[in-house]
């Protein structure tokens, strides 16, 4: 393996480019289509009779990928050469989709790539159809860290992003008879041509073995860590460019290698299985995305992934900060590193061995360090999805890690115990170790004890964390806790995913929206133009045709453009309330049945979202809803008034469909439970109304248009805390909302299971005797806010003064501000959105 040493200062002088390079680096129809043609030849040996049609994707891509690399060499000889400060942002997540078409965007050379793939009978848009979405995240988690990403680059933001390259990203989803059925995702299988391996920089990972007291020659002393198991982690850059304006990022991803190929003993005795096992473990940690963690080696594995992205990103950062300095206490001046939620919070105790052990530190010096770099993002609210981990498999996968984790925890119960004396059930509470049998560490805790700033994202999310979750260290470290609510992309989800209502947009308010989404506000002097109107209600309507025409292809089923698009898409778990949904839609179908010549409001309910492989009740649910989905869609009195789509397989490439053509945005969690939401962002901006919640992002959705321009229903957190104090009874609530008995009763009378009797028991013992998330309680508020939400829809006129609102308002949520406010507020970093005024 390559020594991983500094390259030193010198060789990060710009040079200039060799000959031939400004064909590929040229942003012209005829550099472009002369690229394409010299990549077609040269890097894959094909020609117009063999490529086939993934052959022109990837070549199509290597083009736009080479208009990338000078930008990206000079944007890191830059960043050296001023030795700035950086932010790395670790994250177990990146779902960074399909990124040809971002890239053309970000580049500015839509047209002209067009034209050059029109000279070989190629369309752009087919061809970015061929590639496979990488799908290296579980949902919002990864999607925002794929955002911040563009952000970052486009506002100039020195940064890396840093996880893992799964060859296995989230599971491809299959509906078998209504269930979900899980299919590896290889989406590696063809290659990927963004994906640029780094060996000479690969890592060693240290796992297992033991620790020795070492005295250092000046007095101190280290510990030594030995008889490790070792994995190599090789990183894969993949280039991030900013819109327009010449910076390109990287995204690191680490991927898992072998110390060795294969061992030769096993393999001279003849042993030929046996001589790759070693190999063959090691490369497992990044083979896949979330294993199931209801076995022990599952659990095993999940840490193992953690840590090896955390040491390997660590070690690539100290590695850069040498390059240029020769004094730890320079550190925080020079490196931000920003952990997205739990999963990286290891990354903590491992700058303390660095600093401890590699760097001869003292205690205080390195603590202090590292509480000047650690930034935190929580994402959740609920204490049973903060990551803990068993003290016994921490202790024998990562021994000097436990010890550092106890001695950090002794010194902070000291303290507590100072400020507040004799209070153990406080220390009890606050203790990064959670007693009882296994001991277990609280990961969430050890990153807010070390970090200088923890956020959270939304405004209500971020009260909650204070009152709640963390209130004890919000009582003793005040000053650290601060909110940053989560924004979305606009060129991702406006320019890139709709482009007709971006065209719209732009000739009415100019293209600059797009860096600086602000603008959009321009579209209030035009929310009632009739003739502007006219063309925002067209533009809808063939966003609407299009993704008609995909679920007809896709799925064999025809849904009138003319209906309302009432969706609802993302992860499937209990407190999104996909059941609400589902049950709302049996009460409008009773309701329909039972007045078949009345006039209702057609309407195409869509649902998409995955269920983690064992979350027995997230795949039961997504059972039901297809039941229920098969029954309504072929009962032919009906179907012209409703109808019910799961959609298949849902991810990034295909929210870029139904967001555009989304009329109403179901965002209906129990108010207190989703910690943001991007989903509501991401329709908003897309001129989709809103129906929820005052949970997450939602309220501040709510405070930006106004009452007249979102449906607001429901408990709020407050209300949900005092009925579940008072002794929450599901059961009373079904005769308070007419039609609510006979919607539970068609489920238990098995009208939706009559050849699985029984299937749906559970569901219904789950609504009527625990219903934890107050379905029951919010389903009247429900009905009240659907029968308000198609009063509007058909006044016309009305919804697109309302859509119009929606989209000029959305600004607010873009992830320039959110990256513009962590820059100026916690990373203290060079952001372009710092030197011009922006509206908070």
């Amino acid at each position: 393996m390559p020594k991983d040493k500094p390259a030193p200062a010198a060789a990060y002088v710009a040079s200039p480019l060799p000959a031939g390079a400004q064909l590929r680096n040229g942003l012209s129809v005829k550099s472009i289509e002369q690229s394409f043609l010299e990549r077609r030849t040269f890097s894959l040996a094909k020609d117009e009779y063999t490529a086939t049609r993934h052959d022109e994707f990837m070549t199509a891509a290597y083009a736009i990928r080479d208009r990338m690399m000078e930008r990206w060499i000079k944007t890191q000889q830059r960043y050296h050469k001023q030795n700035v400060k950086r932010v790395y942002y670790l994250s177990m997540e990146f779902l960074i989709g399909r990124l040809l078409m971002h890239g053309v965007l970000n580049l500015g050379i839509v047209g002209e790539t067009k034209k050059a793939l029109q000279a070989y009978g190629l369309k752009l848009e087919e061809l970015c159809e061929e590639e496979a979405d990488a799908g290296l995240g579980n949902g919002g988690l990864g999607r925002l860290a794929a955002c911040y990403m563009d952000s970052m680059a486009t506002l100039g933001v020195p940064a890396i992003g840093y996880g893992i390259m799964f060859n296995y990203g989230i599971f491809q989803q299959k509906i078998v008879n209504g269930h979900q059925v899980e299919a590896p995702d290889n989406w590696l299988r063809l290659g990927t041509p963004w994906a640029i391996e780094r060996p000479e920089y690969t890592i060693r990972v240290r796992f297992y073995g033991r620790t020795q007291q070492q005295h250092a020659g000046d007095g101190h002393s280290a510990a030594v860590w030995l008889d490790t198991e070792d994995v190599l982690a090789m990183p894969c850059d993949i280039p991030i460019p900013g819109y327009q304006n010449d910076v390109v990022n990287t995204l690191r991803l680490w991927s898992a290698k072998g110390t060795s190929d294969f061992d030769l003993e096993y393999f001279t005795r003849g042993d030929y299985f046996k001589a790759y096992d070693r190999k063959i473990a090691s490369e497992n940690i990044s083979k896949v995305l979330y294993p199931n963690d209801k076995v022990s080696a599952g659990v095993e594995l999940r840490l193992k992934q953690e840590y090896f992205f955390a040491a390997a990103s660590l070690a690539d950062i100290v590695r850069r900060f040498s390059t240029h300095n020769d004094d730890f206490k320079d550190f925080p001046k020079k490196v931000a590193i920003q952990l997205n939620d739990t999963h990286p919070a290891i990354a903590v105790a491992e700058l303390m061995r660095i600093l401890l052990d590699d760097e001869l530190l003292g205690w205080d010096q390195a603590w202090g360090i590292t509480q000047k770099t650690f930034a935190y993002t929580n994402h959740t609210l609920m204490p049973e999805a903060l990551e803990t981990w068993a003290a016994p498999l921490l202790g024998r996968l990562l021994p000097r890690h436990l010890e550092i984790v106890y001695e950090i925890n002794s010194r902070f119960l000291r303290d507590v115990a100072r400020r507040w004396p004799g209070d153990t059930g406080r220390l009890r509470r606050m203790s990064l170790i959670e007693e009882g049998e296994p001991k277990k560490v609280r990961m969430a805790y050890l990153c807010v004890l070390a970090s200088h700033s923890v956020n959270g994202v939304s405004a209500l999310h971020s009260e909650l964390l204070k009152q709640t979750l963390f209130r004890d260290f919000h009582e003793m470290f005040p000053g650290k806790f601060n909110n940053k609510t989560n924004g979305v992309t606009p060129r991702r989800w406006l320019l890139e995913s709709n482009p007709r209502l971006a065209g719209l947009i732009s000739g009415a308010v100019g293209p600059d929206w797009a860096t600086d989404a602000s603008r959009l506000r321009g579209l209030l002097s035009r929310q009632d133009d009739r003739g502007f109107q006219d063309e925002w209600r067209r533009v809808k309507l063939e966003n609407k045709k299009a993704l008609a025409a995909h679920i007809h292809d896709s799925a064999g089923l025809s849904v009138d453009p003319d209906s309302l698009f009432d969706v609802q898409v993302k992860r499937i778990h209990e407190y999104k309330r996909q059941l609400m949904f589902a049950l709302f839609l049996i009460h409008r179908y009773l309701l329909i049945k039972a007045n078949p010549d009345a006039d209702f409001v057609p309407r195409t309910a869509m649902i998409g979202g995955k269920a983690a492989p064992g979350y027995w009740m997230a795949k039961h649910i997504i059972k039901f809803i297809n039941s229920v989905a098969g029954v309504i869609n072929s009962d032919r009195t009906v179907s012209d008034k409703l109808k019910v789509v799961f959609l298949e397989d849902y991810r990034v490439s295909l929210a870029q469909k139904v967001i555009p053509a989304a009329e109403l945005s179901e965002q209906i969690s129990l108010a207190g439970t989703e910690a943001s939401g991007t989903g509501n962002m991401k329709f908003m901006m897309n001129g989709a109304l809103t129906i929820g919640t005052l949970d997450g992002a939602n309220i501040e959705i709510a405070e930006e248009v106004g009452d007249g321009h979102i449906f607001i229903f429901g408990l709020k957190a407050d209300e949900v805390a005092a009925l579940r104090r008072s002794g929450y009874r599901p059961a009373d609530w079904l005769d308070r909302v007419p039609g609510l008995r006979e919607s539970v009763g068609l489920v238990s009378g098995n009208h939706f299971s009559k050849e699985e009797p029984g299937l749906f028991r559970p569901l219904v013992d789950y609504l009527l005797k625990d219903d934890p998330f107050l379905i029951l309680a919010d389903f009247g508020d429900y009905l009240l806010a659907q029968q308000e939400a198609e009063r509007r829809w058909l006044d016309r006129k009305a919804w697109a003064r309302s859509s119009i609102v929606n989209t000029a308002l959305s600004g607010r949520f873009s992830s320039d501000r959110s990256i513009t406010e962590y820059a100026r507020d916690i990373w203290r970093a060079p952001c372009r959105g710092l030197a011009k005024p922006g509206r908070r």
